[in-house]
């Protein structure tokens, strides 16, 4: 990144984060730990990413010496109020994806930026519009690509974002699992 000199750490295992991260021109290592993703229920929606976010900052807080700065994330999918988590099974996603199709959802990202002077948390927020999809493509899909790792059931990198996705509102980067261009932005205050 332009100017930034501190060392930075990706607190998450997701492939999609650190590729964005990399195409974007960050130098930074990665050190994941596993948190309890679980929240409580009566938390509104568009709140769990944030929260979990942070939680998962806090849970590699430990890592900051000196001028590190800890970047952790969370991802959730979310239609008419209800949050669709990472699938278990070949069930969970069909009936997650069958419920998304041809439907509007919403996809909330949070993000935590922990350093020792202080912390950073925010959200992108992105509309995603699906065509309808036949069974046989929410099984070829489901079968080919193995969306188990995401929320949702889908990534917006894979067959579904090409041939199913119709339109969006906020960014792209967003739906993948991270708001790079938030990120940056608010990276330039830990300068």
């Amino acid at each position: 990144m332009l100017n930034f000199s501190r060392p930075l750490i990706l607190a998450s295992q997701s492939p999609r984060r650190k590729q964005l991260l990399q195409e974007a021109g960050f130098d930074f290592s990665v050190q994941a730990f596993d948190v309890d993703e679980s929240f409580p229920p009566e938390m509104p929606p568009t709140e769990v990413a944030p929260w979990l976010a942070q939680r998962k900052a806090h849970a590699a807080a430990h890592l900051i010496k000196a001028r590190e700065v800890v970047l952790a994330a969370d991802s959730v999918v979310i239609l008419d109020d209800i949050i669709f988590n990472k699938p278990s099974d070949y069930s969970e996603a069909f009936r997650m994806i069958r419920q998304l199709s041809g439907k509007q959802h919403t996809v909330v990202t949070g993000v935590c930026l922990l350093a020792k002077e202080r912390e950073k948390v925010f959200a992108g927020i992105t509309k995603v519009w699906f065509a309808e999809l036949s069974d046989e493509e929410i099984d070829y899909y489901i079968r080919i690509w193995q969306p188990f790792d995401k929320a949702g059931s889908y990534g917006a990198q894979d067959w579904i974002g090409h041939c199913k996705i119709t339109r969006i509102e906020g960014t792209f980067q967003n739906v993948m699992g991270l708001p790079v261009d938030l990120v940056y932005a608010a990276l330039r205050d830990f300068l």
